[in-house]
């Protein structure tokens, strides 16, 4: 951790310490529990007599700027088990933390700011008081959460702040998530009918609307062609699989957990397949190969099924029906390079059509778990080799991440920064369409590019008499296979763009007198921008607008 990233996290455990300061002087009898610093900000676990909402925020945030002036520095105290089980005897959750920390024979630390006093092992500022801008941090809600994570223990009241070092960039990042809101893919989806769920189908099985579905397939459909063009093969498995396939492939022990279940009426234990690696391996295996005819490079988009618990799925980003552009290549040790190179470049191409800067992060083993993974160390340290020589020869430096390699070998993992400046670590293509969808419909915020928007042209006559020429130029798109509608409602012009507006429909056409008499067209950009243009040229605009996608 730089030294900077260190004084904003030191910044931010400060505030959570002067937030459960400013708790129990406002409601005696609440026990406070846990205050960490948090991304962006900080939280603070509460067990009150009464409950409280957020409404309640303002007041505790007014409470803890008058104490911040007082809190000129933080006193460490080292004391032993007996006087800090004392000190909080009538807190049933620190003497837990208490006795826990006795059993590691780990210190037990007190700090104190101001008249307040916390169990911690430390991290703050020097003088909060000096170092803090009274306006540069801002409670942000209350939510529940259980004491430690566990469902079986009591919910606590959490209270999350936000905290940067200055106003300008509190207010930035306020305006982000606000921003966010409006791009939630869960609003967008439903306003743009992709996708809808249904409580008789089950939670975290989405249902794809004509719309999604037709995105769904022009993605796949982008993808493949990426993949055809460098000698992929397309072939098709079942959903469900034998137990024994994962015993055999090592998925068994490190996924059963999260597999739906089936058993035969003849006894026999089956699985709905979570990935489709074992599969495609014995399709490979089917026969015997000549390295002549390496390698055997096999495509398929298929959906895979894990048993997610309720409370972890989230729209389209956590679900329990996943939709895999999977693809596996055989070959020999001396082609990886190539093939690796080969995917890398599908993978810059494919997310570089939606305006994505990528960041290689290679997911290396943990050199002290070797038991954790398949093969030898040897094996494992010449591939991770082979994987840093590849980005290297592609210009590019890659993040190391120690640890979070897949149990059957290292790989190539990849950051995306989207519109809004966050990052997520997306797979080796889309992951998940699922997933991909939920990023990329938050990253445009659901104003697809052409290629992709599930209706590329809206034709607008202005009144009935237009109608005729209208519906002739609507016949024309659609015979060159442009995804047009004809808006043929009796609504004034602009309700009709309004409407085009609000459904993100990349262009629209309005026809009048005046298009009707010149034969010329007046196209309309969402963007509000104009053009006029005849049907040849708009035709063929178009069609190298879809055929780069753009």
């Amino acid at each position: 951790m730089s030294n900077e990233a260190e004084k904003l996290n030191h910044l931010r455990h400060s505030l959570a310490h002067l937030l459960a300061a400013a708790v129990l002087e406002m409601y005696p009898g609440t026990k406070n529990t846990i205050g960490p610093a948090i991304e962006n900000g900080f939280y603070y676990d509460f067990d009150f007599v009464s409950p409280i909402s957020d409404k309640d925020l303002p007041k505790i945030e007014k409470k803890m700027r008058e104490m911040l002036k007082s809190w000129k520095s933080f006193e460490s105290k080292e004391v032993k088990q007996k006087e800090a089980l004392e000190t909080y005897k009538d807190n049933l959750y620190k003497i837990e933390l208490i006795n826990e920390i006795a059993n590691k024979k780990e210190k037990i630390t007190f700090y104190t700011s101001g008249k307040f006093t916390d169990l911690c092992r430390g991290g703050h500022l020097e003088n909060p008081a000096k170092e803090i801008k009274a306006d540069a941090f801002k409670l942000d809600r209350v939510a529940g959460a259980y004491w430690r994570g566990d469902e079986k223990n009591k919910m606590l009241t959490r209270i999350y702040g936000l905290a940067f070092e200055t106003r300008e960039e509190l207010d930035t990042y306020i305006a982000q998530v606000e921003e966010a809101k409006k791009r939630d893919h869960k609003k967008l989806g439903k306003e743009l009918d992709l996708f809808t769920f249904s409580e008789l189908v089950g939670a975290g099985l989405p249902l794809w609307t004509p719309n999604g579905t037709l995105i769904r397939d022009e993605l796949d459909s982008f993808v493949w062609k990426l993949r055809q063009a460098v000698g992929y093969k397309r072939v098709d498995i079942p959903h469900i699989t034998k137990k024994e396939l994962y015993e055999t492939s090592g998925h068994w022990d490190k996924f059963k957990d999260d597999l739906f279940r089936i058993t035969t009426r003849e006894g026999h234990e089956f699985a709905m397949k979570p990935m489709n690696c074992p599969h495609h391996t014995q399709i490979f295996a089917r026969r015997q190969w000549s390295y002549r005819e390496m390698p055997e490079r096999y495509a398929s988009t298929t959906k895979v099924y894990r048993d997610e618990q309720t409370g972890e799925l989230a729209g389209l980003s956590r679900v329990r029906s996943i939709t895999q552009d999977d693809a596996h290549v055989f070959c020999r040790n001396g082609q990886v390079k190539e093939e690796i190179s080969k995917i890398y470049d599908i993978v810059k191409t494919f997310y570089g059509a939606f305006g994505f800067t990528l960041t290689p992060r290679l997911s290396l083993h943990d050199p002290k778990n070797m038991s954790a993974y398949l093969g030898t160390e040897e094996v494992w340290l010449k591939a991770e080799e082979e994987l840093r020589s590849i980005v290297k020869k592609k210009g590019e430096i890659a993040l190391e991440a120690v640890g979070e390699a897949a149990f059957y070998g290292p790989k190539i993992d990849f950051m995306a920064k989207d519109s809004l400046g966050r990052e997520w670590q997306v797979a080796t293509i889309m992951g998940s369409i699922e997933r991909f969808l939920a990023i990329l419909i938050e990253h445009l915020a659901g104003a697809f590019p052409l290629w992709l928007s599930p209706v590329q042209m809206s034709v607008m006559p202005i009144s009935e008499a237009h109608h005729k020429f209208a519906t002739e130029v609507y016949e024309k798109l659609k015979s060159s296979d442009i995804r047009a509608e004809l808006n043929l409602d009796n609504e004034s012009l602009g309700k009709k763009i309004r409407s085009f507006k609000l459904a993100k429909i990349p262009y629209a056409i309005v026809i009048g007198d005046k298009e009707v008499e010149s034969k010329m067209l007046t196209v309309e950009k969402r963007d509000g921008t104009k053009e006029n243009i005849s049907v040849e040229d708009l035709l063929k605009k178009l069609k190298e607008e879809i055929k780069d996608h753009k």
